[in-house]
């Protein structure tokens, strides 16, 4: 693509210089000249077509421009191609190593550029990357589509799938070969003709739409700011929360005011702490209005199109709808078994949710509030029932947990499972200044991952929390080791100040050093099965059942400190914590499984064409009975789980799915009497963090716990147990 760009540049000079005279054409040739000067430099120069002799190999992103990823991405998309059509040029007979070992090998410096590209477009972005993604994003599906719909390679791939029992393969080679031949097949492998080329066509506007989508999510969230400038705007609002709002508007040009934005570590405090209603109500509508303002940026045509084309795409391969095919590949197997999770806990949290609504009416009442609560009171009221009947705020709690210590505690606990330890690296280069890079040790001392570790919010950065790989962790190609990122969307401090956590930020990063973990800890030969590359409905079990360390005393005694004195957490105060882990979860649970039943809705029509996002959403979660007090966790237009790519389409569920495995899985830890038991935590890193996807989940899961797993615990961890709640 390099090539004709140039050519045509050039031809288009040339063609401009015949026709103005010598003068010009000398201007032109002196233009053609430094255009290709140009070019030339920005090749010479892209990191991405030079060994990078960086410590540990990790991305030069010192060096990396936004006009170095287009010639990066095409030249690696002709290499993966070039490897490709050497596999299905090979006269010889389809073996494991010419072509599952040959396909394993390719495309990998396409890997790189594509996962260093997507730390940037998620975690600093700026219109030049969000202008190479939206038109990289065809390109990137018809290059995949190549891939996948590529009869030759496909057709080799099914002969040793059939011979497969006579191939004398490892464990780990049979599910390696299991895996490509059903993620082929699942990509349309075995459609002809027409078909074949309607889900190219397919699967390439669903990724021009999905970028489109989280484009628009990330605008709405990055232009709105509610500035407060009063003591009457400011009302309520603790010193953590001022301190926060007051860097916010720093960082936005609003220097000496307050700026409340839309990430949720923002958004949430002010709902919890602020005494203005109407603020409240303000902040509430714009929250859950991103993506559907009825402007450039609205998502709910785009919502529409993508639910339409899924159906297309399922039908092309068989099923009926979206939801029946994207759940066939998963522990759960069908819509209805999820959906049966799903509504196991439903009911019991609506009465929960009842009762807790109560509670926050009498409140307000208390307070000669004749008020109807509404969404935008809930988190307002909801904090001061807590402090009511625990005795406990916010505000008493986040002075002991400070972002760093909160670090410590995960390194703390990851080296008391597993023996790693974490090493900062200073010398390394970084996309932003906040960032923070570690070396991982084993516990004899050698070289396990490189782990970056984002945590603050940004106008550049995507909302929420993740975790993604620059480089997984590998043995086929020589010992490769992986380095692996954790983001999170925590308000950062005031300059000179620590950052402070709420125990649900603590969680968070928690569970997502769980993924982190799962990426650092992979000890697998073949990059299909290495770290996360797992079923969608099990991914999240390594990292929720990491989230229940941060709630034992053991780890709180040690790393909640005040940030002021040092002193360690009161046991008082840490009994009244953990007492209260079972409040406001009706309200918790509702919102979420709402969301996880839209998702599943969605994803179970079979037309979509008249589909109404806005309607559709309102009209299932009246069929739920969902009370009006309370809002999905995710509304539709801003839905990034789902309609961002296919991540977690028709798969929300698989959070709760996953802590009914991660719920159950602690209670060995308990019922062992030690939270680091060394028997226990061996089995855990042997099936489940370190086995990547070599291993069938629910077999790996029985591996660890010894059993199949059991409900009780997660209803028990939600207090919901004996509010109707069945348990099978």
């Amino acid at each position: 693509m390099k090539t004709v760009l140039k050519c045509g540049a050039s031809a288009l000079i040339l063609a401009m210089a015949g026709a103005m005279g010598p003068v010009a054409a000398m201007a032109a040739d002196a233009a053609t000249q430094v255009a290709q000067v140009e070019t030339d430099t920005v090749t010479r120069d892209n990191p991405f077509f030079h060994q990078w002799n960086t410590r540990f190999g990790v991305p030069p992103y010192d060096a990396i421009k936004p006009a170095h990823f287009k010639p990066a991405y095409e030249r690696a998309m002709e290499a993966h191609l070039a490897e490709i059509k050497a596999i299905t040029d090979n006269k010889d007979a389809p073996t494991f190593a010419n072509t599952i070992d040959a396909l394993e090998k390719s495309g990998q410096m396409l890997g790189t550029v594509a996962r260093v590209f997507g730390s940037l477009t998620a975690s600093n972005t700026n219109d030049q990357l969000q202008k190479i993604q939206r038109e990289m994003a065809p390109v990137m599906a018809a290059h995949s589509n190549a891939i996948n719909l590529n009869a030759d390679l496909f057709a080799r791939i099914d002969a040793l799938y059939a011979q497969r029992d006579n191939l004398k393969l490892s464990k780990e080679q049979a599910r390696v070969l299991e895996r490509y031949h059903t993620e082929f097949v699942r990509a349309g492998a075995k459609l002809e003709g027409k078909d074949r080329e309607r889900m190219a066509t397919v699967l390439q506007r669903l990724a021009v739409l999905s970028t489109q989508f989280s484009q628009n999510v990330l605008a709405d969230e990055k232009e709105y700011k509610l500035v407060l400038t009063s003591e009457s705007d400011l009302a309520g609002l603790p010193e953590f929360v001022r301190a926060a709002a007051a860097q916010a508007a720093k960082e936005r040009g609003e220097d000496g005011k307050y700026v409340i934005t839309l990430s949720r570590s923002s958004i949430e405090p002010f709902l919890t702490f602020s005494a203005n209603r109407a603020l409240r109500e303000q902040a509430w509508k714009a929250w859950v209005a991103r993506g559907d303002n009825g402007d450039a940026q609205d998502n709910n045509a785009i919502i529409k199109e993508i639910v339409q084309l899924r159906i297309e795409r399922a039908n092309l391969l068989g099923y009926k709808t979206f939801a029946e095919y994207k759940l066939a590949d998963t522990m759960a197997k069908t819509p209805q078994a999820a959906t049966d999770l799903l509504l196991q806990v439903w009911e019991p949290a609506k009465v929960r949710a009842a009762e807790e609504k109560d509670d926050l009416a009498k409140m307000a009442a208390s307070e000669g509030q004749n008020i109807q609560i509404e969404p935008w009171d809930w988190y307002y009221y909801a904090e001061k029932v807590r402090k009511a009947k625990y005795d406990l705020n916010e505000e008493e709690i986040k002075p002991y947990f400070q972002l760093d210590k909160m670090l410590e505690a995960v390194f703390f606990t990851a080296n008391q499972l597993f023996g790693v330890t974490f090493h900062e690296l200073k010398d390394v280069p970084r996309y932003h200044p906040d960032v923070k890079v570690y070396e991982v040790k084993d516990k004899k001392g050698q070289h396990v991952a490189v782990f970056y570790s984002d945590n603050f919010a940004r106008p550049s950065k995507r909302s929420g929390a993740w975790m993604s790989s620059l480089r997984e962790q590998e043995k086929l190609s020589g010992k490769v080791t992986p380095i692996v990122m954790n983001n999170n969307n925590f308000a950062k401090g005031a300059e000179g100040q620590p950052t402070l956590l709420s125990f649900d930020d603590a969680s968070t990063l928690f569970h997502e050093f769980g993924h982190g973990l799962h990426g650092m800890l992979s000890n697998v030969t073949y990059p299909q099965l290495s770290g996360t590359s797992v079923l969608r409905d099990y991914v999240e079990f390594p990292a929720q059942i990491l989230e229940h360390w941060v709630e034992q005393p053991e780890i709180l005694r040690r790393f909640a400190v005040h940030y002021k004195t040092g002193e360690p957490i009161p046991q008082a105060l840490l009994d009244k914590i953990l007492a209260a882990q079972t409040f406001n979860q009706g309200f918790a649970t509702v919102s979420f499984t709402s969301s996880a039943l839209v998702d599943m809705a969605y994803h179970s029509l079979t037309d979509a064409k008249d589909l109404d996002p806005d309607k559709f959403e309102r009209d299932e979660l009246a069929k739920l009975g969902m009370p009006k007090e309370i809002v999905m966790r995710h509304r539709s237009p801003h839905f990034s789980h789902i309609f961002s790519g296919d991540g977690y389409s028709a798969g929300y569920y698989s959070y709760m799915w996953a802590e009914v495995l991660d719920a159950d899985g602690f209670d060995a830890f308990t019922e062992a009497g030690n939270i680091f038991d060394p028997k226990l935590a061996k089995k855990l890193y042997e099936e489940v963090y370190s086995a990547g996807g070599s291993k069938d989940p629910m077999e790996a899961y029985v591996a660890f716990r010894g059993r199949a797993p059991k409900v009780d615990a997660l209803l028990r961890n939600r207090g919901l147990l004996g509010t109707g709640a069945r348990v099978n």
